[in-house]
């Protein structure tokens, strides 16, 4: 498969259907990874779990799979949280071409909050503590998706920006690179007015950053033939 397109009649009726078995609290998400991140949702049955409709952009963990910073992709059951602190259980599939380029990806979201409520009866059920959490970042626009990169790097950073050393401003900005955030449309623009640095500054860091991470890869030295 190539193309998502390619499987289009399937894959709808395949969201439909797993809708349909798991009832009206279970999302089921197909995104079309091959165009622009502001609007990868293809297809999406029960959208009122997260908020999110057709046209609506991915969240988080599809960006960083799209820039490498994750390899594989497939998370299966774990626990994450909408805006509204409603609790979900997810898993997300990622589809691949012949060339093994990510083409795009199928979600499942069960809204666990009440199952949770029930009690330590159903606890074998929902297992919120199985599996690590997960941040994940659901949006119904693009924009926002980069404002919570954003606060989730300055959070791990520390610091207000205006007193952010020039290391500070580095270490953020290759955080905000690992997640992604520099394919979401104008968001070097974006970045470079938040920390109020210009776009060569911008590029340096990036320069920097990387030949950082490439001195801190482990030496091949040994293997010398």
């Amino acid at each position: 498969m190539e193309h998502i397109r390619d499987e289009n009649e399937f894959l709808n009726d395949l969201v439909k259907g797993l809708a349909v078995q798991f009832g009206g609290s279970c999302e089921v998400v197909l995104h079309d990874l091959t165009g622009s991140y502001d609007s990868t949702i293809a297809a999406i049955a029960n959208g009122h779990v997260t908020g999110r409709k057709v046209g609506d952009p991915g969240t988080n963990l599809g960006l960083e799979l799209l820039r490498g910073s994750e390899v594989n992709g497939n998370k299966f059951g774990y626990v994450t949280q909408t805006k509204e602190g409603r609790i979900l259980r997810s898993s997300s599939w990622y589809m691949r071409n012949a060339e093994g380029k990510v083409i795009g990806s199928l979600c499942v979201n069960f809204d666990i909050t009440e199952l949770m409520v029930a009690g330590k009866t159903l606890q074998g059920l929902t297992a919120p503590d199985a599996q690590p959490a997960v941040r994940e970042t659901f949006v119904s626009n693009v924009s926002d998706l980069l404002d919570a990169l954003i606060q989730e790097a300055q959070e791990r950073v520390g610091k207000p920006v205006a007193v952010m050393t020039r290391d500070d401003k580095l270490r953020m900005i290759r955080m905000l690179d690992d997640k992604g955030a520099f394919l979401i449309k104008k968001g070097g623009e974006r970045i470079c007015s938040y920390l109020n640095i210009s776009k060569y500054t911008l590029y340096s860091y990036l320069e920097e950053s990387k030949k950082n991470a490439e001195r801190s890869e482990p030496s091949d030295a040994g293997n010398d033939e």
